[in-house]
């Protein structure tokens, strides 16, 4: 309360006056500490649960995410040890043309000079591109665009991590096709051991032109999933 003039100074009013203003500060800044406390606990709070969050969707993904086959490679391709299993003699050579095949899908021949990059593809890929990875190991596996969603996964569960092909392909004579340089088989369900013995005797066969040869740093097809 500010005197007037000319009236006498009431210097208890002017300390209850300071005194008021003093605590009015001291509870705003009690006020702020809490809030600001308050805050700094919610953001921990929020921060710790993204982080778990974060831990549980990795965790998760490194779960449930598809295991590669493992295969030693190296095999020299004999094809008696498995039934079924046809043989070819194609030659090899570059060209830059189309090439009609003796085989449906191809398993050997001319071919283009880039190599298909292995990996899953949800197209058809081009033959001539495939067969030049072949040439250097790889497993081609075709499919039936037909056939179920649960016979694609079966089949992916039996891929190595590299050196194969995996493609859909109209028109071929069985709902799964395994090709390798010059070897075949075909199998009517995913869920078919042959489709692993192929793996073990042809994948990476040291009974290819050019063994050891990359399967990568050369051309993607259209449809590359992985």
């Amino acid at each position: 309360m500010t005197p007037q003039p000319g009236s006498p100074v009431n210097k208890a009013s002017i300390k209850d006056e300071r005194a008021a203003k003093r605590a009015k500060k001291l509870e705003e800044y009690h006020r702020q500490q809490k809030r600001g406390k308050r805050n700094r606990l919610i953001g921990i709070i929020g921060g710790a649960v993204a982080v778990v969050a974060i831990v549980a969707l990795v965790v998760a993904a490194f779960v449930l995410a598809p295991k590669a086959a493992n295969y030693a490679g190296g095999g020299a391709g004999d094809a008696s040890k498995i039934d079924g299993v046809e043989t070819f003699t194609n030659t090899t050579g570059h060209v830059e043309t189309a090439v009609t095949y003796e085989q449906t899908p191809p398993a050997g021949g001319e071919h283009n000079p880039a190599w298909l990059n292995c990996g899953v593809y949800d197209q058809a890929v081009p033959n001539e591109n495939a067969v030049h990875s072949l040439e250097h190991g790889a497993i081609w596996v075709t499919y039936d665009p037909s056939i179920s969603d649960a016979q694609l996964k079966t089949l992916k569960a039996k891929l190595p991590s590299t050196y194969v092909i995996l493609s859909p392909f109209e028109g071929i004579p069985a709902p799964i096709v395994l090709s390798g340089w010059n070897s075949q088989l075909k199998v009517n369900s995913a869920d078919d051991p042959r489709i692993t013995e192929f793996f073990t005797e042809f994948w990476k066969s040291t009974n290819v032109p050019e063994n050891n040869s990359p399967c990568s740093g050369a051309l993607d097809a259209p449809g590359k999933v992985s």
